[in-house]
């Protein structure tokens, strides 16, 4: 009877203790996470979760290591680069990955996320290096693709997936964006001067064709001469002109033929000062 008054009181301060005790075996995941769980140092056959966890005697028996599954985005700070073409420029990037292999991201690496930080900027150097600086500025899809490519293979023992990968900026030098300004003012002159030419040509063209009509049709001069009439007499225009025919004047520009004096200048006389 003393035993049992002894330890009544007892039983509530037991009580709860093994009720925190036993609820610090349990775990709640949420769905984007995943748990692995070292049993003993060993690993269970597959990640846990999302949900409800039980785990054994924790962290004596069972240790769990909580991964998120959720889509990363890792910010590559700037990197100075040498172009092939020796460029010194700035470059940064931002890189998109995810775990898909929970179990390899805790044991194939110590820390995935700063190893593949790392990964990223050393392979952004890589792949700018040797690429020309015209190349990177117009081409920069191509070179996101490839740098992807290889980040992936890189990342894949270690569970995790590049997703995306893209070149922000590229901070180039003063003098290099002057000179890249004045070569972009020669090109638009250059252009500028071959489509004039090219219109030129084609105006004179469409003349050529325009006086091959008129010749086999003289009354289309006619009427050309006669539309010009018209739009000078227009807007209570002041000017008066008197139309002469073309061919009353052809006696006086035209020499007589047999008249061998008539291309000699002034007739073939001497000139009398």
């Amino acid at each position: 009877m003393n035993i049992l008054t002894f330890l009544i009181p007892l039983a509530l301060p037991i009580a709860i203790f093994v009720g925190i005790y036993l609820i610090g075996w349990l775990r709640v995941l949420s769905e984007y996470e995943r748990g692995v769980v070292f049993r003993l140092g060993r690993i269970v056959s597959k990640p846990v979760g999302p949900g409800l966890v039980v785990l054994i005697a924790p962290p004596v028996i069972d240790r769990m290591v909580k991964i998120d599954l959720r889509t990363i985005t890792l910010d590559v700070p700037p990197q100075d680069v040498m172009t092939r073409d020796n460029v010194s420029i700035k470059v940064n990037a931002v890189v998109y990955y995810r775990v898909i292999d929970p179990i390899k991201a805790v044991v194939e690496i110590e820390n995935f996320s700063y190893a593949t930080s790392q990964m990223a900027q050393t392979t952004l150097r890589s792949i700018l290096g040797q690429s020309h600086l015209d190349e990177l500025l117009s081409n920069r899809d191509k070179i996101n693709q490839e740098i992807q490519t290889i980040l992936d293979e890189q990342t894949e023992p270690w569970g995790i997936k590049v997703t995306n990968v893209e070149v922000k900026n590229v901070d180039l030098p003063e003098s290099m964006q002057r000179a890249m300004a004045k070569q972009a003012e020669a090109e638009r002159e250059r252009r500028s001067k071959i489509i004039n030419a090219e219109g030129e040509f084609q105006a004179a063209q469409k003349l050529v064709e325009a006086a091959d009509i008129m010749e086999d049709h003289p009354m289309a001069l006619q009427m050309r001469f006669l539309q010009t009439c018209v739009e000078i007499g227009a807007e209570k225009n002041t000017t008066i002109f008197f139309p002469i025919p073309v061919d009353i004047l052809t006696p006086f520009i035209r020499p007589k033929s047999g008249d061998e004096d008539a291309n000699k200048p002034f007739g073939g006389k001497p000139w009398e000062g």
